[in-house]
């Protein structure tokens, strides 16, 4: 079985996360996939713990990927990712709109290196319109499409952010389908494409609560579903309070201290002080599942993140595997999702260190000979963890 991606080119010119993660899905779907780093390098490697000169976040990013460091603002620097894109299928970037015509290499310029090339641009507002130089995070996306807001008004708890890059991940992944939708459509036409991606849309449009506030219809959707604790721990309930309690009442003789006559929020504040009293007395697995069960309610356990490599299925579908540590030893990170009946996907490598395989790259992308790549070198094009920490 081979990679379903085998024989596609990427040059990763992105940073942090959003760029970053849709080029290390497609390594892990068998793109060879070549990081672009500046010389201060990708600002994730500072971030997490550093084993082998490699930060855990920046590597989660950039696993399966080779590594490159190129200062575009010295002379010639333009030239080589011109020389690099005509061997490549697809350019990732995600600086703010504008970066890449300054530099020197927009899509218009580059397009007419390489016809055929995918272009994938992220950014958080577009590449047009008038938010379309605005910084943006994750955070920030967050507050602009309404998730911070509506988890206040849910919860009661002040505006606070999320913790997980949503914005980010959101519009990795639709990058993602919008490359391959594009890999497709060359198939048949020949042309490459320009996909703008922004973190906004992409967050808005998989929003599936967003519909409810569109009407102004909270009061149509389901209770938000409840933790409770029990002997074992805290568990959530993927179901309706208002269910789980005729289940209780009426299959499990559990009894009703409410009257009609009391006020509804006395009578839910007493109903769920019961529920709890009986929740905390399931003390076993088995008395979990017996009850759950049998009204076909769906469960899960409170997990802490830093213990899920012994949540049952993430282990038997071994979504985490140990990679090279680049200190001589294994660290553990989360293998690619992706299950194939017919062909394979997964990490193929660590993250690279900046600039690591400078010469392999050049090498065998271009054919550059030692004396073309030691000129790169001297001119300061071409740069290394070595010689620019």
């Amino acid at each position: 079985m081979e990679y379903p991606l085998t024989g596609i080119k990427v040059l990763d010119l992105s940073r942090v996360l959003a760029g970053p993660y849709a080029g290390r899905m497609l390594a892990e779907l068998g793109a060879e996939v070549v990081k672009v780093e500046p010389p201060e390098g990708d600002m994730t490697r500072n971030w997490g713990k550093s084993i082998g000169g490699i930060t855990g976040y920046y590597n989660h990013c950039n696993l399966g990927k080779r590594g490159i460091c190129v200062d575009m603002l010295a002379d010639g620097a333009v030239d080589l990712i011109k020389d690099l894109v005509k061997e490549a299928d697809i350019l990732i970037e995600n600086f703010r709109p504008g970066v890449m015509q300054r530099l020197g290499i927009s899509y218009e310029i580059l397009a007419a290196v390489n016809a055929k090339l995918i272009m994938l641009s992220i950014s958080g507002f577009g590449q047009r319109g008038p938010e379309s130089r605005r910084p943006a995070f994750a955070s920030v996306i967050h507050a602009e499409a309404g998730l911070v807001s509506r988890k206040s008004v849910r919860t009661g708890d002040p505006h606070s952010d999320y913790p997980v890059s949503i914005g980010d991940t959101n519009a990795s992944l639709h990058g993602l389908t919008a490359v391959l939708s594009a890999l497709y459509l060359r198939l048949r036409t020949g042309e490459g494409q320009h996909i703008d991606i922004s973190m906004v849309d992409a967050t808005v449009a998989t929003d599936d609560q967003l519909q409810y506030d569109l009407d102004d219809s909270h009061d149509t959707g389901p209770l938000p579903n409840d933790v409770w604790m029990t002997g074992l721990g805290p568990i959530i309930l993927a179901t309706d309070f208002r269910f789980f309690w005729r289940c209780l009442v009426d299959e499990l003789g559990i009894s009703d201290p409410t009257t009609k006559e009391m006020e509804l929020e006395h009578r839910i504040f007493l109903r769920r002080e019961v529920t709890a009293k009986f929740m905390l007395s399931l003390n076993t697995l088995d008395q979990i599942n017996e009850v759950l069960d049998r009204f076909n309610i769906p469960w899960g356990h409170v997990r802490e993140a830093s213990n899920l490599t012994g949540q049952p299925t993430l282990r038997e579908r071994q979504t985490f595997v140990e990679v090279d540590d680049r200190a001589g030893g294994k660290r553990t990170v989360t293998q690619s999702p992706y299950r194939f009946s017919n062909a394979v996907s997964g990490i193929r490598g660590p993250a690279p260190h900046k600039g690591e395989h400078n010469d392999k790259i050049l090498d065998e992308w271009l054919a550059a000979d030692s004396k073309k790549i030691n000129e790169l070198k001297e001119t300061g094009v071409l740069l290394s963890e070595d010689n620019n920490i």
